[in-house]
């Protein structure tokens, strides 16, 4: 990602935290699609389930990947804005569902997942329907890995579902405005369709139940982010499940937005990847994965 100033990455900023993030879209003439490619490798030996739950209204899709294992909690994905399970967990769900059962699902509108028309976004929801899926599920606690969107559901979970949260780890997880800058938050407030990257479009298109939506859930995905209110300190500062927080000196999160974070947060460790735009931080498997297991296995 280029640094904070000109044009050019106010339309990053723009896009980056309404959809995910855009990563690396370049198709070769003949060559399979990124999405196809990605969606080979992450359901090659670790699928052992799939299915739609019924939820607060939604039918949500939810796969679980690699076995249940005593010693380790399940891991649950929260995928960022407008992803699908493929686009934002595409790189590392196939290596950590090698130790540990990985319940990965998607949210309302995306991917699979049809929306509710009269139902707006909004994190609160989302994190409701995490619980609600994971009651279905009969999962009594787990483990929380979210990006983007998601790491700011899985602090909500946290904050509105406590007894369900062992351990998070979250990847670029706004809770507050100052903590992007403020030509992101005015780029919310007119960003058109043409602003999803190609990648996260062809992936909605090509699984959505309602393709002929992807217009009016952008919009939908948009207002969430034109509409975000500040988390107060004291809901954030509740959160007792140990924390690892993720961001890097490149993100759509300010360092410093990172650096509030892990502060507030009473149980928190702190990770900044050097030189990583927001749109590649989940495709870094060899800085995450290790990073990941041994903050979800240590006992301290």
């Amino acid at each position: 990602m280029p640094h904070r100033s000109g044009s050019a990455e106010g339309s990053a900023v723009r896009r980056s935290l309404t959809f995910g993030g855009p990563r690396n879209s370049l198709k070769l003439k003949g060559s399979i699609p990124f999405t196809s490619r990605l969606s080979a490798a992450m359901h090659s030996g670790t699928l052992q389930q799939t299915g739609y739950a019924p939820v607060n209204g939604l039918r949500i899709y939810y796969e679980i990947h690699g076995l249940a294992n005593l010693e380790r909690q399940s891991l649950v994905l929260l995928h960022g804005g407008g992803d699908t399970i493929e686009t934002s967990f595409g790189h590392l769900l196939p290596i950590l569902a090698r130790s540990r059962q990985i319940i990965a699902f998607e949210q309302q509108g995306c991917g699979r997942t049809a929306d509710i028309e009269d139902r707006p976004l909004s994190f609160e929801h989302s994190a409701d329907d995490t619980a609600a899926l994971l009651k279905h599920l009969n999962i009594q606690r787990a483990d929380f890995l979210g990006f983007s969107n998601g790491g700011t559901i899985a602090l909500q979970v946290a904050i509105r579902s406590p007894q369900l949260v062992r351990r998070l780890v979250v990847i670029t997880a706004l809770m507050k405005r100052a903590w992007a800058d403020p030509q992101f938050w005015e780029s919310m407030k007119t960003a058109q369709p043409d602003a999803m990257p190609a990648e996260l479009r062809e992936a909605y298109l090509k699984v959505a139940p309602q393709p002929e939506n992807l217009e009016s859930f952008f919009y939908k995905a948009r207002n969430r982010m034109r509409d975000f209110k500040d988390v107060p300190d004291e809901a954030i500062c509740s959160i007792n499940a140990p924390t690892l927080v993720v961001s890097s000196d490149r993100d759509v999160m300010r360092p410093q937005g990172a650096v509030e974070l892990f502060q507030l947060l009473p149980h928190a460790h702190l990770a900044m990847l050097p030189g990583i735009g927001h749109m590649e931080i989940t495709s870094q498997r060899h800085l995450l994965v290790p990073m990941i297991e041994r903050f979800l296995d240590s006992e301290g």
